[in-house]
């Protein structure tokens, strides 16, 4: 199969992430939101307002709402269709990652750790328009030790699993905030957390060169898919065993190697066995960021 190229961003991509119809949101280093058919890369239209570069993007169950957090200070929260912006939450830092609980109603979103500002993780109900209208999410978390660099929901909307700059995973009680369960598994900072379609896993990608496969309840480790490079971005089949990882060097040290020393492939691993069995080429720098389809075939 011949692979689409989607050109719609002027600067790196930073997140890439289907919804459950199999239309794609991309968000990069530019303030442009797309959102594409991915039949045939038609780009069915843009979300405009942002004024930094965006970090996250999710799409809610139905795809009625977007979510994007950004390095101008703000959440935002879009109306899909019409792309209309439905609501602005002001931040302190940048936000570094966002999402929608499984129903759509309760958003959360995490916050960098920059000019003396904490890192903290909101929690917004959308249904109380009083907390949007008054920027106050309804719980705060404030992460004291390493700022939280990726972040999902984990399943049935109890709790989120977020991964810190010093490769430690909590899990965050999404009624109480307390962190339920702590594991240290990767040495270095966690670049990406993406589930299993049926929320019972997770996989984590990291700078210390693996990716993980974790229970989603317990956290417990169950596997390691190891490479030469930092991992970037790792995701999870929805219809078969596999693991694909993407990565590659250091963007600031890529302009000098040529593409085949850079490892910049996308790589397929068994999710069992742990074994690769496959390479993509076609990227010239570092992968940024993988996703599968929901119906798993791309």
């Amino acid at each position: 199969m011949k692979p689409i190229l989607l050109q719609g961003h002027e600067r790196s991509i930073t997140q890439i992430k289907y919804n459950r119809e199999g239309d794609l949101f991309t968000v990069a280093k530019d303030p442009i939101v797309n959102v594409w058919y991915s039949v045939n890369g038609e780009r069915l239209g843009t979300y405009m307002g942002h004024t930094g570069a965006v970090w996250c993007v999710d799409a809610d169950w139905d795809t009625k709402h977007v979510l994007t957090g950004s390095a101008d200070n703000s959440c935002r929260l879009w109306d899909c269709e019409t792309g209309k912006q439905l609501a602005l939450l002001k931040t302190n830092s940048a936000v570094r990652t966002c999402g929608f609980d499984f129903g759509g109603n309760i958003i959360m979103f995490s916050t960098d750790k920059q000019m003396g500002y904490q890192c903290f993780v909101s929690f917004f109900d959308l249904r109380d328009p009083s907390q949007i209208d008054s920027n106050e999410p309804y719980m705060k978390i404030p992460c004291n030790d390493s700022k939280i660099t990726s972040a999902v929901w984990g399943p049935l909307g109890e709790c989120i699993i977020a991964g810190h700059e010093g490769g430690e995973l909590n899990q965050y009680s999404a009624k109480s905030g307390e962190v339920l369960v702590n594991v240290k598994e990767h040495s270095r900072q966690i670049n990406d957390i993406q589930l299993s379609r049926d929320m019972t896993m997770f996989v984590t990608a990291s700078k210390d060169n693996t990716a993980k496969l974790f229970d989603s309840t317990t956290l417990e480790h169950q596997k390691t898919f190891r490479t030469e490079r930092p991992v970037n971005s790792a995701a999870l089949s929805p219809n078969y065993d596999h693991v694909v990882l993407g990565g590659g060097q250091e963007a600031m040290d890529v302009t000098t190697t040529s593409t085949r020393i850079g490892k910049f492939e996308a790589r397929f691993f068994h999710l069992a066995f742990e074994e690769e069995f496959g390479r993509v080429k076609g990227h010239f720098g570092p992968i940024n960021s993988v996703a599968f389809h929901p119906d798993g075939k791309r």
